[in-house]
């Protein structure tokens, strides 16, 4: 640590350390940075929301659409395919582009086919629908990460990425126990068609106001300036492949997510109805039982990204990454093998609610690393760790409704799930941040000591 000593000695012995203009200049910095957390935590928010609520309103919809539940798992299974299908693309985009730009478009087109989501006649048409709005939705976690990267410090990222999913799991819990409220009073059309319209008025604002990069105040332009934006600028409209395919951290990071979005997608897609038939409760009481493991979700993301900022201010960069999601992906391995064999609905969300808080803890590592490894193709690096949740959402979608028909329980779903939870356990042990597919990108320092660039930081910065 001598070189952060030296620099916070030249510093103060300057008399920069006691300008009030440079203070004022930080703090202002500091809320716009968390002005735009804030920003995309509600898009986050909204966008769970929206793919939530279809299974808040399976019942209404099924029976006025005469959809059986074979016919609903395609409709999931088609927003999941529509998440996969574009998610590399937007995020591309987004690295190309920029998040302002690429932010607003899908927003847009999400709250448009979320809109037109109340207007459908036949399963057909309803199937199309969501696969568009899958194709839309695609974009958004990516380019936020993508918009969080040219934004946050390194040492800020992991709250803010975990705040960004909270956003998600609030979303999800309220959509399952608001929506069935908001379908007895509006009807499932006019809730859809509302929620469209929220959406495309955020889009509007995002437009008008973001940014896609700062502007530094004068202290922190000669060196937080590299901690914030990316070093080789914008993407080229091409991704590298052979950085790609030839880091093992990306398959890691690929696999690990895959895994931890099998697990969480129950929440949005089968839990409720499941709950509602096995333990015969209302549509009401499911919904809010349905909600239990998404709150523990968030306090766990919450938790989680603290966790990570805390472990890489004390120099323990891979620590920082792997403890949390190794930790989040045991509890729910153990969790998910006693969930089939209880016998009420509160047991049951019990032990679900600690499957999900554990996946969710490795929610923040997993996409902090992203803009670890990927620099200045994080929203890349996250669109394809997204895609394979994607992917492994649409297998959770379908798969849930195929064991029950085979076996009549749900023990070997959890099982499945179990393992590839415990696979994804020991991925993290290999992942490492250090290594970014770009030379350019690397937040290390060259010499005997790896240490990450904050380190090396002006004292003052803290009140960045």
């Amino acid at each position: 640590m001598k070189l952060h000593q030296t620099t916070t000695q030249h510093i103060a012995s300057s008399g920069e350390i006691a300008n009030p203009a440079r203070f004022a200049q930080a703090a202002a910095f500091r809320k716009q940075r968390w002005q735009v957390v804030g920003a995309v935590v509600t898009i986050s928010f909204l966008t769970i929301l929206a793919r939530a609520g279809i299974s808040a309103a399976k019942a209404p919809m099924a029976r006025d659409l005469r959809i059986n539940d074979v016919s609903f798992g395609l409709v999931f299974g088609a927003f999941a395919l529509g998440y996969a299908v574009f998610m590399l693309p937007c995020g591309l985009l987004a690295d190309r582009w920029g998040p302002r730009k690429s932010l607003a478009v899908s927003v847009f087109f999400w709250s448009l086919f979320t809109l037109l989501t109340g207007l459908v006649s036949g399963v057909v048409l309803l199937i199309s629908i969501r696969f568009f709005f899958g194709l839309a939705e695609a974009g958004v976690y990516p380019q936020a990460t993508r918009a969080l990267y040219n934004w946050m410090l390194p040492r800020e990222r992991g709250l803010a990425l975990g705040l960004l999913n909270i956003g998600s799991r609030l979303g999800a819990a309220f959509g399952l126990a608001a929506t069935p409220f908001f379908i007895e009073q509006l009807g499932w059309r006019r809730s859809f068609v509302l929620l469209g319209i929220f959406g495309a008025v955020w889009a509007a604002i995002w437009f008008l106001w973001f940014h896609d990069k700062p502007d530094f105040p004068p202290a922190s332009k000669d060196v937080n300036a590299r901690s914030i934006a990316p070093k080789s600028g914008a993407a080229k409209l091409a991704i590298p492949l052979q950085e790609f395919l030839s880091s093992h951290n990306f398959y890691l990071i690929l696999y690990q997510y895959f895994a931890s979005q099998f697990t969480f997608f129950i929440c949005l897609s089968w839990l409720l109805p499941f709950l509602k038939s096995r333990y015969a409760i209302s549509t009401a009481q499911a919904g809010l039982y349905a909600g239990i493991p998404l709150c523990c979700g968030a306090l766990a993301m919450w938790g989680g990204g603290s966790m990570v900022d805390r472990i890489f201010k004390s120099g323990r960069w891979q620590l920082s990454r792997s403890l949390p999601a190794m930790v989040g992906f045991g509890l729910a391995a153990v969790a998910l093998l006693p969930a089939p064999f209880m016998q009420t609905p509160e047991t049951f969300i019990l032990c679900f609610a600690l499957t999900t808080a554990g996946v969710d803890l490795a929610i923040s590592p997993s996409w902090t690393v992203c803009c670890d490894v990927g620099g200045s193709y994080s929203g890349t690096l996250s669109a394809a760790m997204n895609t394979m949740g994607a992917m492994g959402s649409l297998a959770s979608s379908l798969l849930f409704p195929i064991l029950m028909g085979w076996t009549g329980d749900i023990k070997v779903y959890f099982g499945v799930a179990a393992i590839l939870n415990v696979i994804a356990m020991v991925c993290w042990k290999y992942i490492d941040p250090s290594r970014s597919l770009l030379a350019s990108d690397s937040l290390i320092r060259s010499g005997a000591t790896i240490e990450p660039i904050e380190s090396c930081m002006p004292e003052y910065v803290d009140t960045l």
